[in-house]
Order: structure tokens, then sequence, then C-alpha cells
């Protein structure tokens, strides 16, 4: 693996806490910016939006623009969105300020994950992606709860000067260590990389994507008042509880990275019936509090047990356009990470508990199991083999190919 696509990961670190950091800083930030809890809940709410708005738009922007050079700007402009939240002096600022650092977040992520896909063979591709969402899992074992503890000892200002701080250690290591990557001879065009959307493989894998993350999410946003008010335990238990989600997600990043390549639809079918029957039993189990924290752990390694494979196969199905393609899987996880949380929370609302989350979570994953059986269907009907084979091309070009590429390369 490049060390190269190890800097990705650095800077993905730096991304993820940032995006997820909020969750325990919104009762500081909404007693010195002077809003209610939920006001300050659509901070998050605004980067998740930013975040699918922003990749796809970003994409279709720098298409023909020098990738390192993108790559460098997008992660400045992410570093100057954390300087600005921290001197944020309304909350106004504060909430643009988050909107500038998805957008800049959702640009890097979307063309980073292209660059390293183009930077290794075919056969490696899951294990690259799960080097990069292996900074997501590390930011939630390591970044979350330093954010947090920054934030109760410090001042929530803190935590963004911190990640500001880890956005300039990354930039160092892409500018010094990020090979130069040519744009193809014949210049990118949009209408030919806008194909990838008429296959609808690729929409099955948005819906997989979206459907994955939703399921885990519906349930994981509101675990912390499960545990406290479900489970009986101490508010002192939900940061322990929350990394160990963070280190069964980076368990699970790791194993899936190593086996979805050459089992690619094994693994996602595995791990989303393990977090149906994970969800099903956090539901069942959540009044004895140690089953509550099994399952947590266990709900970690299953769900992102999955995620390299989620991303493998949307560059799989869409490599005519592999800039598009990690745009179009980070707007999908995001829809997720969005959609997920509102459905819990209207379950919530209507009275059915904390539990209902987990039931609503569980639900949401059996559809998803639905899909991954439609899809592999598919898959073998079009002469497509689920193991990547050594005769595959060594690599996906930055630039687009032609539409009639080999179907077996998927």
């Amino acid at each position: 693996m490049p060390l190269a696509v190890y800097i990705l990961g650095l800077s993905v670190f730096a991304l993820g806490t940032s995006e997820f950091m909020l969750s325990g800083l919104l009762p500081p930030i909404a007693d010195d910016m002077g809003v209610t809890i939920p006001q300050a809940g659509l901070l998050i709410s605004a980067f998740a939006i930013g975040m699918v708005i922003g990749a796809p738009l970003l994409a279709v922007a720098t298409l023909r623009l020098p990738r390192k050079a993108t790559l460098v700007a997008l992660l400045t402009a992410f570093g100057l969105g954390q300087v600005a939240g921290a001197l944020a002096p309304t909350y106004e600022v504060l909430f643009v300020s988050r909107v500038v650092s998805a957008l800049a977040c959702a640009g890097f992520w979307a063309l980073g994950a292209a660059v390293a896909i183009a930077m290794v063979p075919v056969t490696s591709r899951a294990r690259a992606m799960a080097v990069m969402i292996g900074g997501l899992s590390i930011a939630n074992v390591l970044g979350v709860p330093a954010g947090a503890f920054l934030g109760e000892h410090l001042g929530w200002r803190s935590a963004f000067w911190a990640v500001g701080a880890a956005s300039a250690l990354a930039l160092v290591g892409v500018v010094t260590l990020i090979p130069r990557i040519p744009l193809p001879a014949e210049a990118p065009k949009l209408r030919r990389e806008l194909l990838i959307y008429r296959d609808r493989e690729v929409w099955l894998a948005v819906t997989l994507t979206a459907l994955a993350a939703g399921g885990v999410f519906c349930a994981f946003s509101y675990l912390a008042p499960l545990l406290t008010d479900v489970s009986g335990l101490a508010d002192g238990w939900v940061p322990t509880v929350l990394g160990l989600f963070g280190l069964g997600a980076l368990i699970g990043t790791w194993l899936g990275g190593r086996y979805a390549d050459a089992h690619l639809f094994g693994v996602m079918l595995s791990g989303i019936t393990a977090s149906t029957v994970l969800l099903t039993a956090l539901a069942l189990l959540a009044e004895w509090s140690v089953a509550a924290i099994v399952v947590s752990f266990l709900l970690g390694i299953s769900s992102f047990w999955t995620a390299p494979a989620l991303n493998a196969r949307m560059f799989n199905v869409a490599g005519a356009a592999p800039t598009l393609a990690g745009a179009t899987t980070t707007a999908a996880f995001n829809l997720g990470n969005t959609g997920g949380p509102w459905l819990g929370g209207t379950a919530i609302d209507a009275g059915w508990g904390y539990e209902s989350t987990a039931w609503a979570g569980a639900a949401i994953m059996l559809v998803a199991i639905g899909v991954v059986l439609v899809s592999m269907r598919l898959h073998r009907r079009g002469g497509g083999s689920l193991v990547v084979t050594a005769g595959t091309p060594a690599a996906v070009p930055l630039g687009p190919v032609e539409p009639s590429a080999p179907r077996a390369a998927r």
C-alpha cells in the first residue's frame, strides 16, 4: 500500500473528527452562543447536508483541475473553516463555517478516494478504501473523545483549533508525499462522466450505501440517551461505550478491507445481516447494561466491516467516472447519516422509546439485505465474477474511459 494512501487516511482523520465531534460539544456551544440544544444540533445537520450537496458539485467543478493541487486547495479551505469556527463570534458565523468545512470535506473525500483507488491495483481497491475509512474509525476512537475532553476542560473552541492543527499536519503530508498525478491525455468530459447515472447498478449501489449507513446511525445517534435512560448507565460510561463502538469500527474496517477485494458481496451480505441481528438484540436487551455495551462494540465491527466493500462496489460499477464515483459514495453515506437519525427521532417523538431507534434501524437493514441480493443477481446476469481475478486491469484511470469498458471488470 503506497505511503500516499496513508497520508490520505490521516487527512480523513481530521475531516472525520470535525464531522463527528459536535455530538459531544452541543451543550457548551448552545450556552456560549445563546441558542437551544436543537438549534446547536442543526450544526451537525448542516455539515451532513453540505456533504451530500458538496460532493457531486465539487467533483464536477474540479473535474479538469490538477488532482494534487485540488486536494491541497480543498484541505486548506477545510482548515480555514476550522479556524473560522474557533473564532466565530455568533451562531450564524459558526453555522456558515460548518457549511464551508463540509463542502471542502466532501470535495476532498470524493477526490481523495479516486486518487487512492488510482494508486493501487484493482485487487487492492477495498484495502485502499479501508485505509481511508480507517481515518474515520480512528476519528471515532480518538478524535471525538479527545474533542469532548478539550471542550470540557479548555472550552469548545479548543476542539476546533485542534482539528485545524491536524489539518495543517495533513496538508504538509499531502504537499510533500502525494505524487503529482497527471490528467489524462483526453480532457474529462462531464457528459461522459454523467453516463454512470444511467446504470441501474450504480443506483443500487447508492441505495445500498445509504441504507447501510442509515440503519446503523438511526440507532447510534441516540445511543447515549438509550444507555443512560434505558440501560441505566451513568453519564460517565457514555464516552467509554462510544469509544468501544469506535474501536469496533476500526477492527471492522481492517477486517473488511482484508476480505472485501476477494469476497465483495459476501462481506456486504454478512455484515448487513449481522448488523440486523445486533440491532434487534439491542432493542430486546437494552435494559441490561452489559448486553448493551457488548452489542454496541459488536455493532461497530459489523457496520464498518461492510464499509470498504460498499466503497469498492461503487468504484467497480462506476469505473468510467472515478471522481463522480467517489462523490456519489460520499453523498450516499451522508444521505444515510441524515435520514437514519431523522427516522430514529421520528420514532422517539411518536412515544415509542429509545429502543424504537434500534427496531427502525433493523428494519432499514432488512431492506438493505434485499438490495444486496438484487445487486448480486444483476452482477451474475451481467457476467461479472464475484471474485476479483488477477487478470483484471491493474488500476483505474483518473480520467474517463469508454462507456463500453468490459462489464466483467465489475
